[in-house]
Order: structure tokens, then sequence, then C-alpha cells
């Protein structure tokens, strides 16, 4: 399997309402993908300065999750709801 997480920092124009829809759009896009494990959203705020949003996403291997991140619904989502409100963001996929 291939984990996937996924940091954002967000511009001081991200809203409250927009984050919460980029959270249910990409879930019901990985439950519609098929996606055995997938977990969005926001921080909870217990430690100053942590990232303000995260993705964990579990994959059966590589393929899988190409197809996820080439896929348009994903490409579409994030060129609407996080690309224009990211300042900074990380990412990494490793075996589990």
């Amino acid at each position: 399997m291939i984990r996937h997480v996924v940091l954002f920092t967000w511009t001081q124009d991200m809203t409250r309402e927009t984050e919460q829809q980029f959270a249910a759009e990409l879930t019901a896009l990985a439950r519609k993908l098929g996606v055995p494990s997938y977990r969005a959203g926001p921080d909870v705020g217990l430690v100053e300065g942590n990232f303000d949003f995260a993705v964990v996403a579990d994959f059966d291997d590589a393929g899988s999750y190409l197809a996820y991140r080439d896929h348009p619904e994903h490409q579409d989502i994030i060129g609407r709801l996080s690309r224009p409100n990211t300042k900074s963001r990380a990412s990494v996929q490793y075996a589990i």
C-alpha cells in the first residue's frame, strides 16, 4: 500500500466554508474512486505553528495513487479550492 500525506498552510483568503467544501469534495471523490482510507480536515489548533489542513490517504498501490492524483475531478477540486488559497504545501508518499 501507499500512504499519501499532504499538509497545507492557507492564505488569509481561505474561508472556513471553502475549507469545509474542499474536505467534502475530496472525501466524496475518494469514496467514488474506492480509496481504502481517506481523511481530510483542518488542524484542531493544539500546537501553534502547525499546518492548517491535512490529507492522509491510503492506496492499494502506486498506480491507484497516480490515478487519483491525475483524475480530472481531483485536478478540478485543487484548481478551484486549494491552489488559489495555498500559502505553502508539503507532501509525501510512502509504502506501508
